[in-house]
């Protein structure tokens, strides 16, 4: 009697395994990266239906968010849909800025400037950057392959590792986070797989906002991006920027601490000296 053996098939590829393009040509430049998520920051601010559709896709995955389609998908170049990682990057970005308050978009300072006359108005980065892509779906502007670049050279980019560190500066004054509390959730995201990552992200975001801690929306839309492939970069540089932030920081209380007593002792001196000249001319 003869037998016959089955020959098991190739295992099925991992999205980002197989057709997949470099890397270089996955990854959004800061520039598009900052039109992108400062498109979805005006929206968010100015439109409750769009808010809503955004905000409903946070923690959830690709398959389980068709409301965000609309506003999300023509930010993709054909090369990024043949890669998950990349799309559920620009997805959850897109969710956990609409997560916000309405208060804290980027918008609504910059309108709140606008009305208030300051000086200090934001020089128009994310409103230069949002305006040059229009919400007409296929527009070449929905797509752009980096949109004013220059400005994204005058708006430095920050990491996650900065914005902990800046918590933890601003728990110093009132609202911010405890160190002990910002490092943990900082080694907590560092040592996550990409689904971990993105599993933990909304929560820490929470955080940040919370205490009202800015976000570079950007960055972290390219961290993710590249996080399977890079994770080791990407991780190192967060925690850097965390410790030297906080070490920059204390330095600078020590050099106003220093600055303050030379100023006391200078006072000191100046209140004696007069005592001194006052004793010896009676009539003065």
């Amino acid at each position: 009697m003869s037998t016959t053996s089955t020959i098991p098939g190739p295992a099925k590829p991992a999205d980002d395994a197989v057709g997949t393009p470099k890397e270089p040509a996955l990854i959004p430049s800061l520039g598009r990266a900052r039109a992108f998520t400062a498109r979805i920051d005006k929206r968010s601010h100015e439109d409750p239906g769009v808010r809503a559709a955004l905000r409903r896709g946070v923690g959830k995955d690709l398959d389980a968010v068709p409301f965000m389609h609309r506003y999300v998908a023509s930010w993709l170049t054909d090369e990024q849909t043949r890669s998950r990682d990349v799309q559920r990057a620009f997805y959850t970005v897109a969710s956990l800025i609409a997560a916000q308050r309405r208060d804290q978009y980027t918008a609504a300072k910059a309108e709140t400037s606008k009305k208030s006359g300051s000086k200090d108005q934001p020089t128009g980065e994310e409103a230069t950057a949002a305006e040059a892509a229009p919400d007409t779906p296929g527009h070449p502007a929905d797509r752009p392959e980096d949109a004013d670049p220059g400005t994204a050279k005058r708006i430095p980019p920050r990491s996650l590792g900065h914005a902990f560190a800046d918590g933890v500066i601003k728990g110093g004054q009132a609202g911010g986070l405890r160190e002990t509390s910002a490092e943990t959730r900082l080694n907590l995201l560092s040592r996550q797989s990409v689904d971990g990552l993105h599993r933990h992200l909304p929560g820490a975001v929470r955080q940040l906002r919370g205490s009202d801690v800015e976000v570079d929306w950007a960055q972290l839309l390219i961290d993710l991006c590249q996080w399977r492939r890079r994770s080791g970069t990407v991780k190192r540089i967060w925690l850097q920027d965390y410790h030297r932030t906080l070490q920059k920081d204390g330095e600078r209380r020590a050099r106003e601490h220093d600055d303050d007593q030379s100023d006391a002792a200078d006072a000191a001196d100046a209140t004696d000296t007069d005592s001194t000249d006052n004793g010896a001319n009676p009539e003065a």
